[in-house]
């Protein structure tokens, strides 16, 4: 089918099915709103009840229009879509906006005609947005377009718009518009039955109109090639994203809404990470950013200024800039000087800079001067607390007039403690495409949101890594678990899968009686280990299955006896021990692979005991990974530090646990009945000492 969207979103006429001139209907709204907006276009009403739908003709079917169709918008009743869509498909329309709902999202019924509209698209070579959706809008001026049943014209901008909720096509383009920040597309997807967000934003990619892509998501289908193109517009065009369904009773309901099941937040984050998106909590922080990014140059650094006419404004200021991960920028001695020459000697010259509340349009001017002047200011949030005998918009204006002077592509912003509509010179600010906030906490925001996309552009791309590997080896014994109808493999099994991907696994050997655990630990160094190698037993520590710090035959011996009489007691007969050469001074870390529903494997490494367990101090990403992605998650992890030479002791082999980890990525890869696996623990040591995964545990699928 047909990858060009310029049916839905630049059609050079459309088809109204289910116009009406009945007031407040949808089909009345829709065309209302084509004609309010000036589309410029040809609009064919379609309604057989009518002759005439406002001042236009109105017309019994699409069949009986004059012209060829470009896009169809369809608002009929549900048990009306499928004729209307048939009729579409015969005329040669490209485009289908289908607004009705009542399909996918309610289930049963619904999901079967969904399906009748899906064969009749593919059939037809159409395209279609919907259905249950809440129609698109590109504000082009030579297009200038509004499909929606929004009771309000949004401004032109360049900031592109995609949501998978259609109530919220009205709060954004509501929101917009009292934030004075123009929109270039919007598009509302619904149960994304044919076009989906890989259609959109690859039609986005190269859109002229569209320099910053925002998301409201509530599932990703076909994630890799969601990844891979989102990877490449981030590199160019930055993509903010709210993702709904962080919690198990937020994806319960994304099931409900559209018929979907929404993948998990884990992977969801991993998903952001690994293809460039600025994740939004929430909707009025992605808006944030997005004014931000829409007005003001990027920011070149983390290091912010503060200016503030009120101390307290000033105090979270500077604790929102801390904890967003951005830094309080340390003045230059000269820009000291300059403040405290320049300000009264009451006011505060360091950072944040109070020029106190009786500070006018003189003193607001010096102190931008002096942060923008600064060579170690990246960026500068102005707040105005508009005391009673100071003129504000005199005061707005000498800040403006400043940065616009100073011309020295610094990030601007301003806070503006008060409705930003109500304080006189407001418009003046964004007349000079200067953002305001209305707290200090959102502007910070927006500047870290700039700060990690500015660490994104800077990173280089990670390139996929390929190695020389024994799958053969591994393949057989996958098949042998599979023919012995085993779903969990483990013990020395598991580590000889390692072992043929180049993992390195600590030496292992299985002992079923006491004669062969004499041969095994004549082969052996002391100090040992010993476990149970029982299927059965997938928790062997807390069954007390383990058995370590062995130095002596005598203590095997011993071992060997106590672990065979917890076996029996699990199976009802003795089973085999592993013994195995004790690792000692190094660091315990956990590597894995789980199978999330919607992206597939999802790899994991986090370090072990207490910080996996208890703190939850993992890292993950989507399979496959580069050699950017293995290290990131080594690094990312909170305990890293305790990896890389914490309080005077020597770093560990970093460069060995990212191999790993892309050895571990290409077994996963190789063999997709690995449902979850667990390294845990891989001990890893300090380079020219042994590192070694000690225990690994794979369920299949």
């Amino acid at each position: 089918m047909s990858t060009n969207l310029d049916a839905i979103f630049k059609p050079k006429s459309i088809a109204v099915i289910g116009a009406s001139n009945k007031p407040g209907s949808i089909g009345s709204v829709i065309v209302n709103n084509l004609l309010r907006f000036e589309y410029r276009g040809n609009i064919y009403p379609v309604n057989p009840k009518t002759d005439k739908i406002q001042w236009l003709r109105c017309y019994p079917t699409v069949a009986d229009i004059p012209e060829p169709i470009d896009q169809a918008i369809i608002v009929v009743p549900r048990d009306f879509v499928k004729d209307a869509l048939e009729q579409c498909g015969k005329q040669g329309v490209k485009g289908v906006v289908t607004i009705t709902a009542g399909f996918k999202e309610i289930g049963g019924e619904g999901i079967v005609r969904e399906n009748e509209l899906i064969e009749i698209i593919k059939r037809c070579n159409m395209r279609m947005v919907g259905p249950n959706c809440y129609g698109v809008v590109n504000t082009a001026d030579d297009i200038s377009l509004n499909s929606t049943f929004s009771k309000l014209n949004p401004l032109r901008g360049k900031v592109a718009f995609m949501s998978q909720s259609g109530a919220l096509g009205e709060v954004v383009i509501d929101y917009t518009n009292k934030l004075h920040l123009g929109i270039s597309m919007f598009a509302s997807v619904g149960n994304k039955a044919d076009i989906s967000d890989n259609d959109i934003l690859r039609y986005w990619k190269d859109d002229p109109t569209t320099e910053i892509i925002l998301l409201y998501l509530e599932n990703i289908e076909q994630p890799g090639e969601f990844i891979e193109l989102a990877r490449e517009i981030s590199r160019r065009k930055p993509i903010f994203a709210v993702k709904a369904g962080r919690t198990a009773a937020g994806a319960r309901a994304i099931s409900s809404h559209t018929g979907v099941l929404a993948g998990g937040d884990a992977a969801t984050d991993a998903v952001f990470r690994q293809c460039g998106i600025i994740r939004a909590p929430s909707i009025d922080e992605l808006f944030d950013m997005a004014m931000a990014f829409a007005n003001q140059p990027l920011l070149k650094g983390g290091s912010i200024a503060v200016i503030t006419n009120a101390g307290g404004p000033g105090i979270l200021a500077t604790d929102a800039v801390e904890s967003s991960g951005l830094k309080m920028a340390k003045f230059d001695k000269n820009t000291i000087e300059f403040l405290r020459a320049n300000l009264m000697a009451v006011a505060a010259v360091n950072n944040p800079i109070d020029v106190i509340a009786s500070g006018g349009p003189d003193a607001y001017g010096v102190a931008v001067e002096g942060a923008l002047k600064d060579s170690n200011v990246d960026g500068l949030i102005v707040i105005f607390v508009p005391p009673i005998l100071v003129d504000s918009r005199a005061v707005l204006k000498a800040m403006a007039d400043k940065v616009r002077e100073l011309n020295c592509g610094k990030t601007v912003l301003a806070c503006l403690m008060g409705s930003p509509d109500g304080i006189a010179g407001a418009e003046y600010l964004r007349a000079c495409n200067i953002p305001t906030y209305l707290f200090p906490e959102s502007a910070a925001r927006a500047l870290a949101g700039m700060n990690s996309y500015r660490a994104w552009l800077a990173k280089p791309k990670g390139k996929k890594i390929d190695f020389k590997v024994k799958s053969e080896a591994a393949r057989k014994i996958f098949e042998r678990s599979a023919g012995a109808k085993n779903k969990t493999i483990l013990g020395i099994d598991a580590l000889k899968i390692l072992a043929a991907y180049g993992i390195p696994v600590v030496k292992s050997a299985v002992a079923e009686n006491q004669h062969e655990l004499s041969k095994t630990i004549a082969a052996f160094e002391f100090p040992l280990v010993m476990k149970i190698d029982d299927p059965a037993i997938i928790h062997k520590t807390e069954a007390g299955g383990v058995v370590t710090g062995i130095n002596s035959r005598a203590e095997a011996l011993k071992a060997f006896k106590s672990l065979q009489g917890k076996s029996s007691i699990k199976r009802g007969a003795p089973v085999g021990l592993l013994v195995q050469k004790m690792i000692t001074g190094g660091v315990e870390v956990i590597m894995g692979m789980n199978s999330d529903p919607t992206f597939g494997p999802l790899l994991m490494f986090g370090l072990g005991g207490i910080h996996v367990e208890l703190l939850k101090d993992v890292a993950f990403r989507v399979n496959p990974i580069t050699e950017r992605d293995a290290a990131e998650m080594v690094e990312e992890v909170k305990g890293y530090p305790l990896l890389a030479g914490f309080r005077g002791s020597k770093n560990v082999n970093i460069k060995l646990l990212a191999e790993t980890l892309l050895r571990l990525s290409r077994l996963v890869a190789d063999f997709p009945q690995i449902k979850s696996l667990d390294i845990n623990p891989f001990i890893v040591c300090p380079a020219g000492k042994k590192s070694a995964a000690v225990d690994a545990r794979m369920i299949l699928g």
